[in-house]
């Protein structure tokens, strides 16, 4: 039992020297403590874990057992001695294998976390250039809007201006055809006077044709 436990103690510290430094192993061995730990896996290392445990007070039960044969006052034989030596030794190996156990268990767990913390922080960081990025994008079409707006403020006071000046022509177009208007109106008017004036000489002119004629009949 004895050189089973220095083997158990022995696979252990390598475990333990392997998971503190990065190394190729060290993720197979991870991958391994994570299957283990899920289904039934627990419950037979827990199951592991008391018999050692149960084991080793027993050794101690032993060992305690035989040094107060020898308090009460009787010699120990070699043999006693050689039980008692055997049983510290057993009771010595058992406890620092489960420390180690738990040893080995604690820095599976804070390895895990420090993954998580670490996969954690990159995800945090390229959130963070993801949100500088749109900010500055953000910021550079804002710009671009505003030169956009101040484009249409200056084309819309251009139009404004023109509008105006526009207005202004339209104002005196429609004065000079009013006065064309009122003038073509007084034409017609001349016109119609020249044309009755016409018409009166005419009629003048037809009277005194007449006049002479009538005379010479009589």
């Amino acid at each position: 039992m004895i050189h089973l436990l220095y083997t158990v103690i022995f696979a252990e510290m390598a475990l333990i020297l392997l998971l503190l430094f990065k190394t190729p192993l060290r993720k197979l061995i991870i991958l391994t403590f994570d299957r283990i730990k899920r289904g039934r896996g627990p419950v037979v290392v827990k199951t592991i874990g008391i018999t050692v445990f149960i084991v080793l007070l027993s050794s101690i039960y032993s060992l305690v057992k035989i040094q107060r044969r020898s308090e009460d006052g009787a010699v120990l034989n070699p043999t006693d001695q050689v039980l008692a030596s055997k049983y510290l030794l057993e009771a010595s190996l058992m406890g620092f294998v489960l420390f180690l156990s738990l040893m080995i268990d604690r820095l599976h767990h804070y390895i895990r976390e420090l993954r998580l913390l670490r996969k954690t922080m990159e995800t945090a960081k390229k959130q963070n250039r993801g949100f500088e990025d749109g900010k500055n994008t953000s910021g550079e079409e804002v710009k671009a809007i505003g030169e956009e707006i101040a484009a249409l403020k200056a084309k819309i006071k251009t139009l404004e201006s023109e509008s105006e000046s526009k207005g202004k022509e339209l104002k005196g177009a429609q004065g000079e055809t009013e006065a064309l208007r009122k003038q073509a109106d007084g034409f017609l008017m001349e016109y119609d006077r020249l044309l009755e004036d016409n018409q009166n000489l005419r009629n003048q002119l037809e009277s005194v044709g007449h006049s002479p004629e009538g005379k010479k009949g009589m």
